[in-house]
């Protein structure tokens, strides 16, 4: 990294450079560097004789110059970045000639050309100054396309295809038939193999497996894939397997869907947009999961299942028939608890259309099932493209869905969660 080249586009600058070597550099997400502090600096001059101290207004300029450097690396040629805020700024102590700086700068949240990092100045492992920066970057359109970076411990096929700005962490290992898309991150002894596609800005964090052969002793070794949308983050050691030719050859994740640390996704599984699964949350081979849906830490979908639309599997349940759809799910074997309620007016549904799907709950838990789905067809203040989709959930279900109540005797209710 060429420190003069890349402070050359930080503009508003301080004329010297701040950052004297980076020592530890992670692209993308956080770095480290040193400024060492000399009696020879110019602003020791006047601040103050005979008291010399560091202004903290430049500690923060070294942390913007460190910034920096992780915002628009050496590599990507033009752009520029302009300091446009300083939010929570605390000064721990005083910065004297002879102290030697260690600057840590993590980015965070990142918007269009406003980016976000947290930064802390140490010495000697005692916090000296901290912030949070708010930077603007621009980058010349021909200079936003970046090649693949892969840490020089990763092992990756030269058939694998990465997409511009993907970062492949130490002990990585890309088998030949992946495709993974822009802007993804392959965590640190991560695995990715199979005939694989990952869509962009998709985030794989250490020590998960995507793509490997599926558990199913019927499976000989067949071509089969693994298809994953775009914006996803499978956390530690998450596993995914892609299909079998028994099962249609294909397991697929859509988009915008978090996998927490060791949850599982077997052999030719439908999992679609904005989903959540807790720690441990494992779907057995061929389930499929809708748009929404929350699965709790520890919970198990049988082979086969289905999780409907917004509906909420609470921790350590065990699904072995179709989970309603806008309902919560609890227990081993699995009860309904009503409405997810919670779940859909974060989600924006409206009280009209809250009311009229908690309406057509109660008649399913009144009723034996084909003299409420009757009842709710009936009911012209119940029509919504919701209660239809309700309705049409249950008559398609081919392993029955989960209706029981709770028991009388049960005294925990379970907490409404998203």
């Amino acid at each position: 990294m060429s420190i003069p080249a890349v402070l050359e586009r930080l503009a508003y600058r301080y004329p010297s450079v701040l950052v004297d070597r980076v020592t530890d550099h992670v692209p993308g997400r956080s770095i480290v560097a040193v400024k060492n502090v000399t009696v020879s600096e110019e602003f020791f001059q006047g601040h103050f004789p005979g008291a010399p101290l560091m202004p903290g207004v430049l500690m923060i300029e070294s942390l913007t110059q460190v910034a920096t450097l992780l915002l628009l690396p050496s590599a990507q040629p033009g752009g520029r970045a302009w300091l446009r805020g300083v939010e929570h700024a605390k000064f721990r102590r005083q910065v004297v000639p002879g102290d030697r700086l260690e600057l840590q700068v993590t980015l965070g949240r990142r918007r269009g050309r406003i980016a976000r990092a947290a930064a802390v100045a140490t010495v000697a492992g005692e916090v000296v100054a901290e912030a949070d920066l708010v930077l603007a970057v621009e980058v010349p359109a021909a200079a936003r396309s970046e090649a693949p970076i892969i840490h020089p411990t990763a092992i990756v096929d030269p058939g694998a295809a990465l997409g511009d700005g993907t970062v492949v962490g130490p002990f990585a290992t890309i088998g030949p038939n992946v495709t993974i898309g822009r802007r993804c991150r392959i965590g640190a002894s991560s695995v990715v193999d199979g005939m694989t596609t990952i869509g962009d800005d998709t985030e794989i964090y250490p020590f998960a497996s995507i793509g490997l052969a599926p558990q199913d002793l019927k499976f000989k070794g067949e071509p089969t894939r693994l298809v994953i949308g775009r914006h996803n983050v499978f956390r530690e050691f998450v596993t995914i397997h892609r299909g079998t030719a028994g099962g249609g050859g294909l397991t697929s994740i859509g988009d915008h869907n978090l996998f927490m640390a060791y949850a599982h996704v077997a052999h030719d599984c439908h999992v679609g947009n904005h989903t959540i699964f807790g720690n441990a949350a494992t779907l057995g081979g061929h389930v499929t999961v809708e748009d929404y849906a929350a699965i709790s830490a520890y919970s198990g979908v049988h082979q086969f299942c289905r999780v409907g639309q917004y509906a909420f599997i609470g921790g350590y349940t065990v699904v072995t028939r179709d989970a309603l759809p806008y309902a919560k799910t609890v227990g081993n074997r699995a009860r309904i608890y009503g409405l997810n309620t919670i779940g859909l007016a974060r989600r924006g549904f409206s009280s009209e259309l809250i009311s009229k799907l908690r309406r057509a709950y109660r008649h399913l838990l009144q009723h034996n099932t084909s003299r409420a789905l009757e009842l709710i067809e009936r009911d012209a203040s119940l029509r919504a493209p919701e209660v239809s989709y309700l309705v049409n959930f249950i008559t398609s279900a081919k392993r029955g869905v989960i209706l029981r109540r709770p028991s009388r005797r049960q005294v925990d209710e379970p907490v409404d969660v998203e």
